[in-house]
């Protein structure tokens, strides 16, 4: 239930304590939320009475879910959640550095955007301002643009689950895609081994730079391109943090970016400098940062004045070498190695492998043309005008002359048939062609070459009027360029030899359903007639009956 009341105070004149009271009346009651408020009234009593009770009536209706529970939150001015995210990072345990950078980012925005209280904020206009601050006055990356937003997006996340706010406007808004080289401002490069050793000679023996002698720098620049370490873990370490006779050193999870503790392995000989190089110092101390009390921030302008000792330049075709170059020093090194991915992976202590290779891993100078020049050679072969091969790989001229070993004589008599079927229909065929012609003879390679001489090819092939030898399939007839008939147990072949007739019957001369007439047949028989007449040697008619059998002509018995 709300109250009123009048503030009383106490106040000194002339010596003495006097008790006064306020002239305004103020009023006290419960929210929606059911925290106990006091709010300042009129110096009117009904009119703060009034107010009290549409206070208390908003309060009862926000609790019961009709009336806006959040309205009080959004009158608020933005600078005031600002403070108390910023004291709610700090509360959960981030660093001060965190904490400072994340909400400087979001007050940026949000002043750079004019955003004065919550209903304010709007995704359009976060987007706009980043396109400014990406292309106008000092550009900013492309992977920072993304920082901004993530800053935002968190502060947004934040007022919804303190309960200030029903749902972040900010939820939609979705990072920049980063691509190597062409979306950094400050893209980087790698040194090749010897411009690397160089610079590790010459910072060996320079003066003294940010409270760092030159072989202390020289021991931390080694350290950082073998084992990738990036410049806050250096920062935090001390030489209790080595253990130089198992060869490691290990990083605490507080200062890691994955706030998981890491332990790095190191190289035997490095061990041994930097065991010379801590000797007579306690295990609590600093490993390196010289008479600073700790390693300087402004690593990028120490190694570049190392570099510029060395003769090496410190941005060369808009990439540069700074300090966490040398953490793409250690990727390219291991890939140069041949180093297994995965195991480039997990000394880089990276989550997803295509980081490591597209943007810890550079090409080193020469490795392109060793790459291109490991290529098989694909000259052609020297001397091999004129050779041909055969089946076993030899060449002509290397056959043997010897015509019988070569290429054996393909005779009607020595050429086995298709089907053991056919020898007699085979046999009655070359008889009958023996009458006709003389017995071919088919001639073999001479000299090792393929003659195209009339001469030296066979009969068979010169003499276009004689008919073929039945060698694997009886003889056609018919044109010389047709192909050969399939052979098949259930066809009747009519062969027909000038004025004689050879009637052939194999195991059935005819089908229920009539099949394919050879060619030789297809001038004396028509595919188109049903039942056509064969005429027998007897003089008699014959026609195929309906079970495949031949039975006589009865006006042809009459007849005869």
């Amino acid at each position: 239930m709300a109250s009123i009341y009048k503030r009383k105070y106490t106040r000194v004149a002339d010596g003495k304590k006097v008790k006064k009271q306020s002239k305004s009346w103020y009023i006290k009651y419960r929210d929606t939320e059911g925290i106990e408020r006091r709010l300042r009234g009129y110096k009117d009593k009904v009119a703060t009475q009034q107010l009290a009770a549409k206070l208390e009536k908003e309060a009862e209706l926000g609790r019961a879910g009709v009336v806006d529970r959040y309205k009080e939150h959004r009158q608020r001015p933005l600078v005031e959640h600002l403070e108390d995210f910023s004291q709610s990072l700090s509360a959960k345990g981030d660093t001060s550095k965190q904490v400072k950078q994340v909400t400087f980012r979001a007050r940026r925005i949000a002043e750079a955007c004019k955003f004065r209280t919550w209903p304010d904020i709007q995704a359009s206009k976060v987007q706009k301002c980043l396109s400014d601050l990406r292309y106008r006055g000092e550009p900013i990356s492309a992977q920072t643009s993304n920082f901004y937003v993530q800053a935002m997006k968190q502060f947004c996340k934040w007022m919804v689950q303190d309960g200030r706010a029903a749902e972040s406007s900010l939820e939609h808004l979705r990072c920049k895609t980063v691509r190597k080289v062409t979306d950094e401002v400050h893209p980087r490069r790698v040194l090749d081994i010897d411009k690397l050793k160089r610079l590790l000679e010459v910072t060996k023996s320079a003066p003294k730079r940010f409270g760092m002698s030159g072989y202390e720098r020289y021991l931390l620049y080694r350290l950082t391109a073998e084992t990738g370490l990036r410049a806050k873990e250096l920062r935090s370490l001390k030489v209790s943090s080595f253990d130089l006779d198992n060869l490691t050193v290990c990083v605490s999870g507080a200062c890691t970016k994955n706030k998981a503790e890491a332990i790095q392995l190191l190289r035997p000989d490095t061990a041994v400098e930097l065991r010379e190089f801590f000797a007579g110092k306690l295990p609590n101390v600093k490993a390196f940062g010289g008479t600073y009390k700790q390693l300087t921030d402004k690593t990028s302008k120490m190694i570049e004045a190392d570099l510029a000792d060395a003769d090496i330049p410190y941005v060369v075709d808009g990439l540069y070498f700074d300090f966490h170059a040398l953490r793409h020093q250690t990727g390219t090194l291991l890939a140069a190695s041949g180093v297994h991915p995965k195991v480039a992976q997990k000394i880089m202590r990276h989550s997803d492998i295509n980081l490591t290779l597209s943007r810890y891993t550079h090409i080193l100078t020469g490795q392109e043309a060793d790459a291109v020049a490991s290529l098989p050679d694909l000259s052609p072969l020297q001397n091999n005008k004129n050779v041909a091969t055969g089946t076993d790989g030899k060449a002509v001229n290397m056959i043997q002359n010897d015509s019988k070993k070569s290429t054996p004589k393909l005779t009607p008599k020595s050429t086995p048939t298709a089907f053991p079927a056919c020898n007699q229909l085979a046999a009655d065929v070359n008889s009958s062609c023996s009458k006709l012609e003389n017995a071919e003879e088919h001639k073999s390679i001479q000299d090792g070459k393929l003659s195209s001489k009339r001469q030296g090819m066979s009969s068979s092939v010169t003499d276009k009027k004689t008919i073929r030898p039945a060698g694997l399939e009886p003889a056609t007839f018919g044109l010389g360029n047709r192909r050969s008939i399939l052979l098949s147990y259930e066809r009747f072949i009519h062969k027909s030899l000038y004025s004689n007739i050879f009637p052939h019957r194999l195991s059935n001369p005819f089908h229920s359903k009539w099949g394919r007439v050879p060619s030789a047949c297809q001038n004396h028989w028509s595919l188109r007639r049903p039942r056509p007449r064969v005429p027998s040697l007897l003089g008699h008619v014959l026609q195929p009956d309906r079970n495949g059998g031949l039975w006589q002509n009865p006006s042809a018995r009459r007849a005869s």
